[in-house]
């Protein structure tokens, strides 16, 4: 039963999600790929394709268990394995890949802040990674809010735990502005502050989106009611967790709401601090029947996602 075989974080639960992820993602490479030909250069870009999955699967899982942002057991893994396997005809893209990688490398800075060793350090790093990530998408940006929340929930807002993300900011962004100004091509620098077109949120039903929005929603809605009275009636460090975790969430949907080129990318912004309240969530349900239930519909779903 799949309830009692993720009830505890173990290096096999860790191997058997990777292995059915590399299933599906074997199938969607066919699928992707089927009218071109197996060439050695497809071979090359789906190995890469697939080592930047695995980095992203370790940084998840090292933040999640490094910062007890859930109980020892695998119900966030399999949750951001089973969401992640939506997209994956979507994530066949180096930039969207390193853009997921690089928000999770953020995330793992803000969730640091627990501790109390380094703080200006790690601020800067958020800072830098932030900018990293403006790099790739502009509207990421205001993530910075994150970096804010996280600072008052667990320390003091001062002088320099506000300016420190400022300049781990400044510094990539002063380097690739002079960059750009020495090749002459500081429009490139400028457009980064340029928004496009804005697409509405009616591209989603547009383009089949919507079932994968709701459910993604519907799910994190019933964690966040089942685990908040929990969470919040004891004040100690997930309290604090939990607290920016659901600023990260509101952030997160805001983001995928209001940005203004729409591709379905976005979502992956959701699906982290989604697939944590989810796991949550399903710690609180006492009956393995009902958790069983939940998980192979979820898993079902991947197959109702590739057929998509």
């Amino acid at each position: 039963m799949l309830a009692n075989f993720l009830s505890k974080s173990k290096p096999i639960n860790f191997i058997v999600l990777l292995v059915l992820f590399l299933c599906i993602f074997l199938l969607d490479a066919f699928t992707v790929y089927a009218s071109k030909g197996f060439t050695f250069t497809i071979f090359l870009e789906n190995l890469g394709f697939f080592s930047l999955f695995l980095l992203i699967f370790f940084f998840y899982n090292f933040v999640i268990s490094k910062n007890n942002l859930t109980k020892d057991n695998s119900y966030a893994f399999f949750v951001f394995t089973v969401f992640l396997s939506y997209f994956v005809i979507k994530l066949f893209s180096f930039k969207v890949l390193f853009l997921l990688l690089i928000y999770i490398l953020f995330s793992r800075k803000i969730y640091s802040l627990k501790s109390q060793k380094k703080v200006l350090q790690k601020l800067f790093d958020s800072g830098f990674w932030l900018a990293i990530l403006f790099f790739i998408e502009p509207f990421s940006a205001m993530f910075a809010l994150l970096i804010y929340v996280a600072t008052y929930v667990h320390h003091k807002i001062t002088i320099r735990t506000l300016f420190a993300p400022v300049v781990g900011f400044c510094a990539p962004l002063l380097i690739y502005y002079a960059y750009c100004l020495w090749l002459n091509e500081v429009r490139v620098f400028t457009n980064l502050f340029v928004f496009k077109q804005f697409h509405k949120i009616s591209f989603y039903a547009e383009n089949n989106f919507y079932w994968l929005v709701i459910s993604i929603l519907f799910l994190t809605t019933i964690g966040f009611i089942l685990k908040t009275p929990k969470a919040l009636s004891v004040n100690n460090t997930f309290k604090k967790n939990w607290l920016i975790v659901t600023f990260q969430l509101l952030i997160s949907f805001f983001f995928v709401l209001l940005i203004p080129e729409k591709t379905g990318v976005e979502i992956l912004f959701l699906i982290f601090p989604a697939s944590i309240v989810v796991a949550n969530g399903l710690e609180i349900i006492k009956s393995d029947f009902i958790k069983n239930i939940v998980f192979y519909v979820l898993l079902a779903s991947t197959v109702f996602a590739v057929l998509l």
